[in-house]
């Protein structure tokens, strides 16, 4: 596998092609690393040397960064529940021994289900876990990810096609803080939901029955 690098993290932070600590940031000083461990020893072993080459680049720049792993995009073997074991076993292989100062500021993954989440929150106080929202779905598909993952040890949700694809973007992360604070149950915030598009003259993607119907299978208990 080649890994390559089109990044230049010192033009990123600073427009510059050599760090220039203490200059003004002109660009940003946070950034996402993202890896896809596929249970290849040899892909894997350049994934997690390609990634050590980044701490140290990020380092010299006294760049942050937040760190995104996704699951197996081919064929590895492996089914859902072991996927989940190998993706948290991988994650805290890469940063055993990583200094707190070269840590991510947060992870962003795929959630695994409750154990997966559960076991790799719980395992590091420290580590603050992050959940990805992968496609559109139902607005209970949403709501539903964001009360499991709050509820097994998420504490970041970064989701983007679920809320920039949804009818009305602002009311759906309005009642997406409701379900992460606990104040309003996911399918409570579904009628909600479709309550307020009523109020807002907007047409629904989906009659309520259907918005209300869970189909992403790892939600599903």
């Amino acid at each position: 596998m080649d890994v390559s690098q089109t990044a230049n993290i010192s033009r990123a932070m600073y427009g510059t092609n050599e760090p220039a600590i203490g200059a003004p940031v002109r660009g940003t000083d946070l950034g996402l690393y993202s890896v896809t461990f596929l249970n290849d020893i040899d892909h894997d072993y350049e994934a997690l040397d390609a990634f050590a080459a980044f701490r140290e680049e990020a380092a010299d720049n006294d760049f942050k960064y937040f760190f995104e792993v996704f699951n197996p995009n081919v064929d590895c073997g492996l089914d859902r529940a072991q996927i989940g074991e190998y993706i948290n076993d991988s994650i805290l292989r890469c940063l055993a021994g990583v200094t707190k100062a070269d840590r991510p500021e947060f992870l962003k993954i795929v959630y695994n289900g409750p154990k997966a989440l559960e076991e790799l929150s719980s395992f590091d106080p420290d580590l603050v876990v992050g959940v990805l929202g992968g496609g559109a779905g139902t607005t209970r598909d949403t709501f539903e990810l964001l009360h499991q993952a709050e509820k097994y040890g998420g504490r970041v949700a970064l989701f983007g096609r679920k809320i920039n694809l949804a009818e009305s973007p602002l009311a759906m992360v309005s009642f997406m803080r409701q379900v992460a604070d606990g104040t309003i149950a996911p399918e409570e915030a579904v009628r909600a939901y479709h309550g307020e598009l009523q109020k807002q003259h907007l047409k629904p993607l989906r009659a309520l029955q259907d918005d209300l119907a869970i189909t992403e299978t790892v939600l599903q208990r």
